[in-house]
């Protein structure tokens, strides 16, 4: 399967027609691509609702925000090879933009998701000037560092939940709930609310994969001295990628308050940023597939094993077993084994050979 920044490589060989057939396949492909994940998206948003009870779709709801922030992973690893453990905290963060703008301002949701994106953002792009210096596990550990920083800082203020001041804490009465969008006040209507922004979301990355932001980043990838000599400005799209990835944990962060009502500032550990990456990754970092994949682990396994009564400590020693399954054998993720299996069964059917 060739992409289109393959089709685009000074290192193509072939006719000019040959290469204007490529390029013409790469984009059909990426269009029907494009509309599966809208078809598989509608399907969950219409399906889901009637067949879960009120348990699972908190669960859904919870998988589908998650999915929002582990699509900012899949791009920086995925186009850059970068590796950012501060996607949760970037959440958080987010998170407690909206949740303050809804209590203190009573702004509309829409507004409040836009302004905890915005914020993520200015954040996730101070967060990746670090990697116009360093690479690899040191850019790890400083992101790592940074979400450990916000992990003692949110312990100590927590979230806002209706109070006055600039932290926006209760003292001494009953905290309140963020405040649902008017055409989503149920938990089956909110569902299909979040699955339309991480469809939105997903096409946005898409479009940046199939323009010159990502032709710029796979050149990066290839080689920071390629991508100069390719005249790839190295400091605007490196930080353009950090940016995006710290909307989608913003906007992940304020769809998660707007689920859940209130957000516990013990459940934002340093340690949820590396399980963030980590899934992400078992996932699938390289399709719009991974990502969903990726939300569902994080939340639909530990809610059914506590369905069987199970130990919800089980789902770590799962998912690091997933992990290294991904590393030694399947680097496209689950995402990638699905995709390739879909393939398999479509050649055997149209009687190709595998």
């Amino acid at each position: 399967m060739m992409s289109y920044e393959q089709t685009l490589s000074p290192h193509s060989t072939g006719a000019p027609g040959e290469l204007q057939q490529a390029l013409a396949r790469a984009v059909s492909e990426a269009r029907r691509s494009w509309l599966t994940m809208l078809l598989l998206l509608s399907l969950l948003a219409l399906a889901l609702p009637w067949l879960a009870n009120a348990y699972w779709i908190k669960s859904l709801i919870s998988a589908m925000a998650l999915a929002v922030a582990a699509a900012g992973v899949a791009l920086l690893y995925g186009q850059l090879g970068l590796v950012t453990l501060c996607q949760h905290a970037l959440l958080g963060a987010g998170g407690w933009v909206a949740l303050r703008l809804s209590h203190g301002l009573q702004l509309p949701f829409e507004l409040c998701v836009l302004a905890a994106g915005a914020t993520s953002c200015l954040i996730g792009m101070l967060a990746g000037l670090p990697a116009l210096r360093m690479k690899g596990l040191y850019l790890a550990l400083v992101t790592l560092m940074m979400a450990g920083g916000f992990q003692v800082v949110i312990s100590a203020t927590g979230f806002p939940d209706g109070g006055e001041g600039w932290l926006g804490r209760v003292v001494g009465s009953e905290r309140l709930m963020m405040a649902r969008p008017a055409l989503a006040l149920s938990d089956a209507a909110y569902f299909r609310y979040v699955v339309i922004c991480l469809a939105l979301v997903l096409s946005l990355i898409e479009l940046h994969r199939r323009t010159k932001a990502g032709r710029s980043w796979a050149l990066i990838r290839r080689g920071e001295a390629a991508a100069v000599s390719a005249g790839v400005n190295i400091l605007l799209y490196q930080t353009w990628a950090f940016g995006l990835a710290g909307f989608c944990a913003g906007v992940s962060g304020a769809l998660l308050a707007g689920g859940v009502g209130q957000l516990d500032g013990r459940a934002f550990g340093a340690g949820d940023s590396v399980m963030t990456f980590a899934l992400s990754v078992v996932g699938g970092v390289y399709h719009w597939l991974g990502p969903i994949v990726a939300g569902l682990l994080m939340r639909a396994v530990p809610s059914l094993l506590s369905d069987y009564n199970v130990s919800g400590f089980l789902a770590d020693i799962f998912f690091g077993a997933a992990l290294l399954h991904a590393l030694i054998t399947a680097p496209q993720g689950v995402a990638g084994q699905l995709l390739q299996a879909l393939t398999a069964v479509r050649r055997r059917l149209s009687g190709r050979p595998a």
